[in-house]
């Protein structure tokens, strides 16, 4: 598995990577785990009619805080994305690994909960809701996309994001639930971006390897 770190970097500049990324995996290329952190923006998943209901700010209010909004071709509700969040998107074939689509998620929701564990938070599933939580609130949301049987999209953990944006709407339309970040866990002891990410290469690669075939 190759590993493409790209930096700061919008949306939707991101998004075209990851279908240049996913033609060449489709086409038998290496698979890849893309790393990056996106500029302010709101996005909605595949039911952009719904997730927009769970846009709470106005057109102005978006304005004036710099956020885009942009309609995805991802899997679930509405979210969030900005700087200080970890966004990974592995481009993989999922017959490679006898996966459905639900084993996938889990398979994500299983990595993260590991890398979590090693940067030092006590994190889990919830059986009613898809992502990563920690004692009810969520820091890693997930949706994703299986195309030709290879996957886009994927898992955006909240490293030390400001959590305000999240005022701006009912994250992933679930009203009433909290969101959290490493750094709001974690104080001063919040590992490092860099450490982070080296941390999720390497859980990500021992997920998505041929032993684990």
């Amino acid at each position: 598995m190759l590993v493409e770190d790209l930096g700061l970097m919008g949306y939707r500049q991101a998004w075209e990577r990851q279908e240049e990324v996913h033609a060449e995996v489709v086409a038998g290329g290496e698979e890849r785990l893309i790393l990056v952190e996106h500029s302010a923006v709101i996005t909605f998943g595949r039911r952009a009619e719904t997730a927009a209901k769970n846009l709470i700010a106005s057109r102005e209010k978006l304005a004036e805080m710099g956020v885009e909004v942009v309609k995805s071709d991802r899997g679930g509700d509405i979210t969030f994305h900005g700087p200080g969040q970890l966004v990974v998107y592995p481009i993989v074939r999922l017959n490679d690994y006898c996966l459905s689509v639900g084993g996938y998620v889990r398979r994500l929701e299983e990595v993260m909960i590991g890398v979590l564990s090693e940067c030092g938070v006590r994190a889990g599933k919830d059986e009613k809701a898809i992502g990563v939580w920690v004692e009810g609130a969520k820091i890693c949301a997930l949706g994703v996309r299986i195309k030709r049987a290879v996957s886009l999209h994927g898992v955006a953990m909240n490293v030390s994001t400001d959590l305000k944006y999240f005022d701006l709407i009912v994250p992933c339309g679930l009203s009433g639930r909290g969101v959290t970040s490493l750094e709001k866990l974690l104080k001063d002891e919040t590992p490092s971006m860099e450490r982070v990410k080296e941390i999720v290469v390497r859980k990500m690669k021992s997920a998505f390897k041929v032993s684990a075939r």
